[in-house]
């Protein structure tokens, strides 16, 4: 099974992209990020011709989350992470496919920091980890992906000096991000790749994208049922260099699930 997670930075003005990518590469999920539509906006209807069956969570403008699954259903679980019932953002939702729980999340960016907006991110940080503990040991085989807003090392960015003030790479993100790790969690890419420099954001400024300065923020962690069937690992950076393209490259990986069958 091959899956992915994708900001799509707006999928009206990037279905083409969207769709061209899910025919080329055919990932059997597809997590999606920052819509920026409402419920009725989603394009359910390009989306199924391609093959895929989907859930969403949109809002408007902004925000906004989906799970895509090819040639089944994805059986909806949760559409909100739980811990705060006042939440009106769409940032998390949850789904059974083909026998494993995706979860698919696009964490607050926080920027500027500091302020509302950085306690706002630290503040859900907290939440997807109390609920990440309980994933993580449920006895079923879990993968959350997703645009996690967080560098984790100065070796997941280009340059962490021309950063230093962004909420991505903050001492109080990071350590949110390792704690989440902590739990057990294999950061799936960064476990393939122990010494490459790979990244899955480019900005819009500067030539970032021309002169490859990246950042590593787009991640798929995997519980410790599911880490064994872990295969491979990359990042389709061909998305990024269309023309218009989203900021963010498609990051995936490939699992081998008899593994599960044989545990």
């Amino acid at each position: 099974m091959k899956i992915a997670t994708y900001n799509v930075n707006g999928i009206k003005s990037r279905l083409p992209h969207l769709l061209e990518w899910l025919e080329r590469e055919q990932p059997d999920v597809a997590c999606l990020q920052e819509l920026k539509a409402l419920d009725e906006g989603f394009p359910r209807a390009a989306i199924r011709e391609a093959g895929y069956e989907s859930i969403w969570k949109g809002q408007r403008s902004w925000n906004g989350v989906a799970i895509l699954a090819r040639g089944m259903e994805p059986l909806e679980i949760r559409r909100e992470l739980p811990g705060d019932p006042d939440d009106d953002q769409s940032r998390y939702i949850e789904a059974a496919v083909g026998g494993i729980v995706v979860a698919c999340l696009y964490l607050p960016n926080g920027n500027p920091q500091p302020g509302p907006k950085f306690d706002y991110k630290l503040k859900w940080f907290e939440r997807l980890n109390a609920y990440a503990a309980t994933l993580y040991g449920c006895g079923h085989p879990v993968v959350i992906a997703g645009d996690y807003n967080v560098v984790p090392t100065d070796f997941d960015i280009y340059n962490p000096r021309s950063w230093k003030k962004d909420a991505l790479l903050q001492p109080e993100t990071r350590e949110c991000y390792a704690r989440l790790l902590e739990q057990g969690w294999v950061d799936s890419l960064r476990h393939l790749h122990p010494d490459e420099a790979i990244y899955t954001f480019w900005d819009y400024f500067r030539q970032h994208w021309d002169k490859n300065s990246g950042l590593r923020i787009d991640h798929l962690l995997l519980n410790k049922t599911l880490a064994p069937c872990l295969k491979s690992a990359g990042v389709d950076r061909w998305v990024r260099g269309r023309e218009k393209a989203s900021d963010h490259a498609p990051t995936w990986i490939e699992l081998d699930l008899k593994k599960l069958k044989a545990a």
